[in-house]
């Protein structure tokens, strides 16, 4: 028995394997670069939510201890109880889940006492650029904006 020839039988060729493969490619690049964007806002918003909640311990801390961390003791103070913590002042930490992480971009957080704009203290990420001040994604993100 004797099979006849026909395109049906073929299968791809793989000229059709490699226009199918750059489709994909392509499709997949157009993907990928637009998820860049999205990351880059995940990072924002994970910095502002990571600030926020160390402002709500920074006040539990105060409101234990009647005073802030120094600076030297730093965002550190809410997660290991700070060395030669006054006689008496009742230190109920830690005030955070896990310690303190980097920000976002693998920097660390800025903690400034006294803060700014007349505040008590002030919690800072310096953004994607890692340096004060910025714009767009090098934009720094506060505690006070």
């Amino acid at each position: 028995m004797k099979f006849k020839k026909n395109k049906a039988n073929e299968g791809w060729t793989f000229m059709e394997t490699l226009v199918v493969m750059a489709i994909v490619l392509v499709l997949t690049a157009s993907v990928g670069f637009s998820s860049i964007k999205q990351i880059d806002k995940a990072r924002v918003v994970t910095a502002r939510t990571q600030i926020e909640s160390f402002c709500v311990a920074l006040d539990s801390f105060y409101m234990d201890t009647g005073r802030y961390p120094t600076e030297n003791e730093g965002l550190d103070a809410l997660w290991i109880k700070p060395f030669g913590l006054e006689s008496g002042v009742f230190w109920n930490g830690p005030y955070v889940s896990k310690a303190i992480p980097q920000d976002p971009w693998g920097n660390s957080y800025v903690y400034e006492i006294p803060g700014n704009n007349g505040l008590a203290y002030s919690v800072l990420s310096y953004g994607k650029d890692g340096y004060k001040g910025g714009d767009d994604d090098s934009k720094d993100i506060t505690s006070w904006q």
